[in-house]
């Protein structure tokens, strides 16, 4: 159960975030943000903020924003439709009944002629009463009401296609972005709390029923010598004792003010070096907090291109790679380790997902960037159909994969 939840915490924060820069960027842009899904499938609870809907879905593996232009609109207005208009105390279409006309008594039933519901915002239709022909301006904000659901019209100006191509860059940047944000975020605090690894030569946490402990060494014991020789950071401590397995030690530690001096025998582990069961020490700064999250980012994408480099030229396989499954399956280990290692592990996977989704690969982020590279480099968008098609097949190859990845992970399970 523990592992569930931290899955599900870990996943939801991954995906939120990601989301969530799309989100910030588009709606900066101007574009009409429709819904705000945190899963896939069907809705488990939505609530709607302004002009978007913000869902939670049954399935938490992912997640999207839906933007006006991106799919071609649910609801055209064709003529010969009878449609119900409500209007606004400015007598402009505020609603359009699409259907279950009897539950709107005040509307005014029109048969539409033409409309314009991107450019010049109107709808021409015959009155129902009088037969009149009639023409409406419609608000920008208007929206379609079917089925008792309510979709705001989208002018072309509120439309993802209708904005510069920097501007659709940085909407779709946005969000492998704030993963990486995401992973410093959680690093920063991480260090904030635990402190960051100190040099210092003091012995940090002790390890129960480990030569240390029995020997009566105590952390925050600064170490002064080792079998006569001065140590000047904890380095040289881990150093001295990983060369001297089996062996007996004298250590010299300054305590309270206090010289004393412990005799210990260093045990043996499974890489063959010498041990005592001391850990390095941690120091509290917000500085060297900072700092070290910067660093620890810059290591995690280091290892993670260079993985994806291996990968590419085959040195890993395929069969080395972890999906939902395998990914679970770590989580439950993380889980046993404490709060600090499961922070350490969301900050690898939020760094993992921001690579991987600006991979050039089709339904993708990077596959789309692609695009709109291409579009800045040509001066005029790639074919919408010929860009739809590649997307789709780009995404059926990515869940074959997916079905190849779990497959394994699950084989791994039971060998």
């Amino acid at each position: 159960m523990e592992t569930f939840i931290a899955v599900v915490i870990i996943f939801g924060l991954l995906i939120s975030f990601h989301e969530f820069g799309h989100l910030l960027l588009a709606k900066r842009a101007g574009i009409l943000c429709r819904e705000f899904a945190i899963g896939f499938g069907p809705k488990l609870f939505s609530i709607k903020k302004k002009e978007t809907v913000y869902t939670l879905r049954l399935l938490p593996i992912g997640g999207f924003v839906r933007m006006a232009g991106e799919d071609p609109e649910v609801i055209e207005l064709k003529p010969g439709h009878r449609i119900g208009l409500l209007f606004n105390p400015q007598q402009m279409v505020s609603k359009i009944i699409i259907n279950q006309l009897n539950k709107y008594p005040n509307a005014k039933v029109i048969t539409v002629d033409s409309a314009d519901l991107e450019r010049d915002l109107y709808i021409q239709g015959y009155e129902e009463e009088y037969g009149e022909r009639l023409t409406f301006s419609v608000d920008r904000k208007a929206e379609y009401v079917t089925d008792g659901q309510e979709f705001q019209i989208a002018p072309l100006d509120r439309q993802f296609g209708s904005k510069s191509v920097f501007d659709r860059i940085l909407t779709i940047f946005a969000g492998p972005f704030n993963n990486f944000l995401l992973a410093l975020i959680v690093f920063i605090i991480m260090f904030l709390l635990q402190g960051v690894p100190s040099d210092k030569p003091v012995l940090g946490k002790l390890t129960a029923d480990d030569p240390a402990t029995k020997a009566g060494l105590h952390q925050g014991d600064r170490v002064l010598t080792i079998n006569g020789n001065a140590i000047e950071s904890f380095s040289e401590i881990a150093s001295y004792i990983n060369k001297r397995p089996n062996k007996d030690l004298t250590i010299k530690v300054e305590r309270d003010n206090n010289i004393k001096t412990f005799h210990v025998t260093t045990a043996k582990n499974e890489q063959g070096q010498g041990i005592i069961g001391v850990q390095q020490p941690f120091e509290k700064s917000v500085g060297k907090s900072i700092k070290m999250s910067f660093t620890q980012s810059y290591s995690m994408i280091k290892l993670e291109l260079q993985a994806l480099k291996q990968l590419v030229t085959g040195a890993i396989g395929i069969d080395q790679l972890s999906g939902p499954v395998g990914i679970y399956t770590i989580t439950g280990q993380v889980v046993n380790y404490g709060i600090f290692m499961i922070m350490q592990w969301t900050a690898m996977l939020s760094i993992n997902l921001g690579i991987v989704n600006l991979l050039p690969l089709p339904a993708l982020d990077g596959g789309r960037l692609l695009f709109l590279f291409a579009e800045a480099l040509r001066g005029k968008p790639v074919d919408p159909k010929k860009e739809t098609l590649v997307h789709f097949i780009g995404f059926a190859l990515l869940m074959l994969l997916m079905i190849v990845v779990t497959w394994n992970d699950i084989q791994k399970i039971f060998m």
